[in-house]
């Protein structure tokens, strides 16, 4: 989930959809449900009716599709103990003793719990986005696509979005010009079209230790977008090679953007250069909190400020063929609770019920709309209008380069060990 640097003003509930050029879905997201037993029973029934209603039967039920039942991440690991990501040795030479030092290793498995709670949640990261890879497809609603991922993320879990385990933050499906933040609403009638650029964002969190990874999908079959995701994908990973303790973040944005900004795409006779987004960041990763204070740059700003020993970073990298900058566009979907707010009061009584709720559901996790309306809530809008403008919760609209632009988002989390790093939601596919 992206960190910006811009000011993002109250957005009341009605304002204009993302105009991303999709049509409405043909279908309601909902399941079919397996009515085999009935067809059976028909077709005993109506036996005498001959051959023909015989084959309809049979193809009526092989249309029917079963849905298969996910099984908690735990039943694959009864012992507790989850696959590490990769290993990588720290860049700097005055970091070369930590490899091979005792006491640096002797304090990392003092940290035992907590590493196996990012490799847990690191894990069903990569369950779901495997299913989400190989089941999205153009013409599906965008609604359909975030609940698929996101009923993976309760059914790996074994959680339904509770802060024990589950969901770190909502779902981001950001499309084309679109770079961060954009989720489906209820009612939502965007659909994924086959020339979209999409960026899916997906949170998972175990005890609120936070798994942040995002990878870009395209389903053009020209290969249109495959220079830019190319660059995206390589600045993201010189942003992981380059970041260490004691490695200032100004020099991790510098080779980000040295790297993103050596490529171009070309469309139609034309040369797009492709652009850091300067105003989107990765950022360190608390307990509960998906932005915790420091904020890892995609271009050189000047910042000497140094990762540490233990801290947990996203490194996220988004590139553009547009003006590398992004604003405020679109309804609001995603909301936090700030931190450090205890002494402000709701100002209704509805909304004192409203933030009660989120206390309870969420703490400072970030959350969407439909999240709220699965806890029950209903006709909210006023009251969380009133909690952001009281400053005791924060909005993250949907955050847009120029239209007809294109951009692409890659991510992973990284844990600064004593010893080395690990990239904990590396897999297979990025």
């Amino acid at each position: 989930m992206a960190a910006t640097s811009i000011d993002t003003p109250t957005l009341e509930s009605k304002v204009n959809e993302l105009d991303i050029n999709s049509t409405k879905p043909e279908t309601n997201g909902k399941p079919e449900e397996d009515d085999n037993d009935d067809d059976e029973a028909e077709a005993e029934a109506d036996g005498e009716n001959g051959s023909a209603a015989s084959s309809k039967k049979k193809k009526k039920k092989n249309n029917k599709k079963k849905k298969k039942k996910i099984t908690s991440i735990d039943a694959s690991y009864p012992d507790g103990v989850f696959p590490e990501g990769q290993w990588m040795e720290y860049p700097l030479e005055i970091n070369t003793y930590r490899t091979t030092s005792e006491e640096k290793r002797y304090l990392d498995r003092q940290e035992n719990n907590k590493w196996e709670d990012f490799r847990k949640g690191a894990e069903i990261h990569r369950r779901v986005r495997h299913k989400a890879q190989s089941s999205i497809r153009p013409g599906m609603a965008m609604t359909d696509i975030a609940n698929l991922i996101e009923d993976s993320v309760r059914g790996y879990a074994a959680a339904d979005h509770t802060l024990k385990a589950g969901i770190g933050f909502p779902t981001g499906l950001s499309l084309n010009h679109v770079a961060a933040h954009y989720t489906p609403n209820t009612g939502d009638k965007i659909v994924l079209g086959k020339d979209d650029i999409m960026k899916v964002d997906i949170g998972v969190h175990v005890n609120g230790r936070i798994c942040d990874s995002a990878f870009t999908m395209t389903f053009n079959e020209e290969g249109k977008y495959d220079t830019i995701m190319t660059a995206v994908k390589e600045a993201t990973y010189t942003g992981i090679k380059e970041a260490g303790i004691d490695v200032r973040l100004n020099d991790i944005g510098a080779a980000i953007e040295e790297v993103m900004e050596s490529y171009e795409m070309e469309e139609n006779g034309k040369v797009l250069p492709i652009k850091c987004i300067r105003n989107l960041n990765g950022h360190n990763i608390g307990d509960f909190i998906i932005h915790s204070g420091k904020s890892v740059p995609i271009i050189a700003n000047g910042d000497m400020t140094k990762m540490e020993e233990g801290e947990t970073f996203a490194i996220e990298t988004f590139g553009s063929t547009g003006n590398g900058y992004v604003i405020p566009e679109g309804e609001c979907s995603h909301y936090a609770m700030n931190t450090g707010v205890e002494h402000l009061k709701a100002p209704s009584e509805r909304s004192k019920q409203l933030l009660q709720n989120i206390k309870d559901n969420f703490g400072t996790l970030p959350w969407c709309r439909r999240y709220l309306e699965r806890t029950g809530e209903d006709k909210y809008l006023f009251a969380l209008n009133q909690l952001v403008r009281n400053g005791i919760v924060e909005e993250y609209p949907p955050i847009a380069d120029k239209r007809g632009s294109y951009t692409a988002q890659y991510e992973h989390t990284i844990l600064l060990h004593p010893h080395k790093k690990e990239v904990v939601t590396k897999g297979d596919d990025y």
